[in-house]
């Protein structure tokens, strides 16, 4: 793993991941979003040969993130699972199950629709609309009120993916970390997701997830 790389906020200290997450060091908390748990589970239902290898590299990869920061808090900006329950639910169940010190907090999604007694067994604090912490908000899309009592936003929601070009004009896409000064954009946290490109100006930063590497795109 890269190490971590900073950002500052509000004076608050960011530590961005190539494993598409971020540590707040003044909460000692990981910002995640876009797990989107049971989607492979969901396309194989389909009929569509989607491995469950792709749904437990995500979680291991959490656990990774979550000893290498030690932290004692998750916050999930929305779209922790992706449909109804199935069989990779029950599995993060049981990987809730072994970390019962850690405290999870939900502010849910549009794809965050299994019911409330599943949040409790899984001992999830669930945010209907947004969560503030300090000067921050987090809410899965743009919270444009929040922003307007001067809250700076962590979102989710778009997958943002920014394209670099090559010398020889060929092009990659990425996912990416897009911070204005308003509000910052989070990449989704599961590898199974699409990209929406964005095109930042001068003044926004951008962090592209290179493989295992971070790249700040100018």
């Amino acid at each position: 793993m890269q190490y971590p790389v900073p950002h500052i906020i509000n004076e608050h200290h960011f530590w961005l991941s190539s494993q598409r997450c971020i540590f707040w060091e003044e909460e000692n908390t990981l910002i995640v979003c876009d797990l989107h748990i049971g989607k492979t589970g969901h396309f194989r239902k389909s009929g569509i040969p989607i491995s469950q290898r792709v749904y437990t590299e995500d979680l291991r990869r959490l656990l990774s993130c979550i000893l290498f920061f030690k932290v004692n808090k998750l916050i999930i900006v929305g779209d922790l699972s992706h449909s109804r329950s199935n069989k990779e639910l029950d599995l993060f169940k049981k990987w809730r199950n072994d970390f019962p010190s850690l405290k999870i907090h939900l502010v849910k999604g549009n794809h965050d629709i299994l019911s409330e007694a599943w949040y409790k067994e899984c001992s999830i604090t669930v945010h209907h609309d947004k969560l503030c912490v300090a000067d921050f908000c987090f809410c899965h899309d743009a919270c444009l009120k929040e922003q307007r009592k001067g809250k700076y936003i962590f979102s989710g929601h778009m997958h943002p993916g920014v394209k670099i070009r090559g010398m020889a004009k060929q092009s990659l896409s990425f996912p990416c970390f897009y911070f204005t000064d308003k509000y910052c954009v989070l990449p989704a946290f599961s590898k199974f997701t699409g990209l929406a490109l964005i095109k930042p100006n001068a003044k926004e930063a951008v962090f592209a997830i290179v493989e295992n590497d971070l790249m700040k795109v100018h």
